[in-house]
């Protein structure tokens, strides 16, 4: 764990104000649903919590399918960050924070096709030449986005790729509603 220095009071209601330097930073935002956690020595610890997260292996599986059958790199990420990598190193993509294009997606609540070159993650040093984004829609709020990439050159995203895409969101936003 790392020290901040900061130092807040627990109100009368049993409330305490997470500092706006550190939401920043975590990419906390009013409304985000937090996780509790105890440990034994008394710390109380904060982690955001990811609805997409909790379907971790079959997220992983999911992303293994669409690329065995489009030969496309297939990512499934949560609000901050690529929870599941196919196709690709996983050490390149995976755990990455989100870029704009897909954070912009999610935001929009609707399907994008990039048939340029384009950035999936925030810290990323190398550009895909086609993606499509599809955002994760579950009980009316975007919790994630499913990823389709290519770095071939000339290789463009259709029409079988983004209904694939749209399908692939809308089977795991009903996973998560079950």
């Amino acid at each position: 764990m790392k020290a901040t220095g900061i130092v807040r009071r627990i109100d009368d209601l049993g409330r305490v104000v997470i500092p706006k330097e550190i939401r920043r930073t975590m990419r906390i935002r009013e409304g985000d649903p937090l996780e509790i956690f105890t440990d034994r020595e008394g710390e109380v610890i904060l982690k955001k919590y990811s609805p997409i997260g909790e379907l971790g292996e079959f997220a992983t599986e999911y992303a293994d399918s669409l690329n065995e059958t489009l030969g496309h790199i297939s990512c499934i990420a949560d609000k901050d960050s690529i929870i599941a990598v196919a196709g690709a190193p996983k050490k390149q993509l995976m755990n990455k924070q989100i870029g704009n294009i897909v954070e912009n997606a999610m935001a929009e609540r609707k399907m994008t096709v990039l048939n340029e070159p384009c950035y999936l993650t925030f810290d990323e040093d190398i550009n895909y030449n086609s993606a499509i984004i599809a955002p994760i829609i579950a009980a009316g709020d975007a919790v994630g986005a499913v990823i389709l990439a290519t770095k071939e050159p000339g290789v463009q995203m259709g029409n079988l790729e983004t209904k694939l895409a749209e399908t692939a969101a809308g089977f795991l936003a009903k996973q998560m509603e079950s």
